[in-house]
């Protein structure tokens, strides 16, 4: 698949309307075209936040119970070029998100406390990117939607629409990282990484297990490489002392279709997503065993051979990347 997405569920409390209008009432963006730089040479992200307002807008007035109906015509069809796509791709609708806000109240109350970071956000981003661009300038740097949504995916991102991510999704799920900053940093780089990946590669109708977990284990080691963390940071502690064990029985299932046991199969319960985990540790293997660094980099995101690449990474179940 080429868009990534990822799962979550979580519930919060509410927080005063006063913080969501100081922190979100413009939007977070620069003038720089998609793609450019600013005079300085520094990457400058497209973040726009706008239909995140127009959504509590539309929220506060019903008083934390806006009907389906309202969803759909005053925040959907008037909402962003960003959200149209994110509804497009993720089947939102306001039905849909009317009937999470029944199920799940607090992760819309709650979502409003990210809102603050979201400046932080952006900055951070700007630096990550930069980073990206400095070591692979072919780099792609499309627009970013953060929206309100029907609760999942956290977010999705491709070459040509640009990243979306749902703002109460991924606020909503703590079990990624437990700094708000931190999470939304690195899930959004996560998403401009699988922006760069070949699409031979990853736009495919049955991929593999070891196919889809380097997809995912690339942008998390880029990630890292960039921003300083990775998106799926519960999973260093999940599977300390187990790497042999998890990655053994990875090598077994790595040709198979049936990505169910491997991937996209998280929740606050369970961390799941081991492919995530198995495919980072071979890019990392891939990136340490390389004596061109630049090189490595551009070979990691311009992967169309899987088994290629994980035949010239160095990586065997349970090798220490220490």
């Amino acid at each position: 698949m080429w868009r990534n997405n990822i799962g979550s569920m979580g519930t919060g409390n509410s927080l005063y309307r006063a913080a969501l209008v100081s922190a979100l009432s413009i939007v977070i963006w620069s003038g720089a075209a998609v793609g450019s730089t600013a005079s300085t040479g520094a990457v400058q992200p497209v973040i726009n936040t706008t239909d995140v307002s127009l959504f509590y807008k539309i929220y506060d007035a019903a008083e934390g119970h806006p009907t389906a109906e309202q969803l759909q015509t005053d925040y959907i069809e008037a909402g962003s070029e960003g959200l149209q796509v994110f509804s497009r791709l993720r089947n939102i609708t306001g039905a849909r998100i009317a009937g999470t806000i029944d199920k799940k109240p607090g992760i819309y109350a709650d979502a409003r406390r990210c809102a603050k970071v979201l400046p932080q956000v952006r900055s951070r981003l700007a630096g990550a990117l930069e980073r990206l661009a400095a070591a692979y300038p072919e780099a792609r740097f499309p627009p970013v939607t953060i929206a309100v949504g029907r609760g999942r995916p956290v977010g999705v991102g491709g070459p040509e629409d640009g990243v979306q991510i749902g703002l109460e999704a991924l606020c909503a799920t703590d079990f990624l990282n437990a700094d708000v900053e931190d999470r939304f940093v690195y899930v959004i780089t996560h998403e401009f990484v699988h922006v760069q990946q070949a699409q031979e590669f990853v736009d495919q109708e049955a991929p593999t297990v070891l196919e889809v977990s380097l997809q995912e284990g690339a942008a998390e080691f880029v990630t890292e490489l960039i921003a300083g963390g990775v998106a799926y940071s519960h999973l260093q502690s999940a599977t300390a002392g187990r790497e042999l064990e998890i990655e053994t029985a990875f090598a077994v299932d790595k040709d198979k279709t049936d990505l169910s046991d491997w991937v996209y199969n998280a929740t606050k319960d369970n961390p799941g997503d081991l492919g995530y985990w198995v495919g980072y540790r071979i890019v990392k293997s891939y990136y340490r065993n390389a004596g061109d660094k630049d090189k490595a980099l551009r070979e990691i995101l311009e992967m169309t051979d899987a088994q290629a690449f994980l035949d010239n990474s160095g990586w065997s179940p349970g090798v220490s990347l220490r």
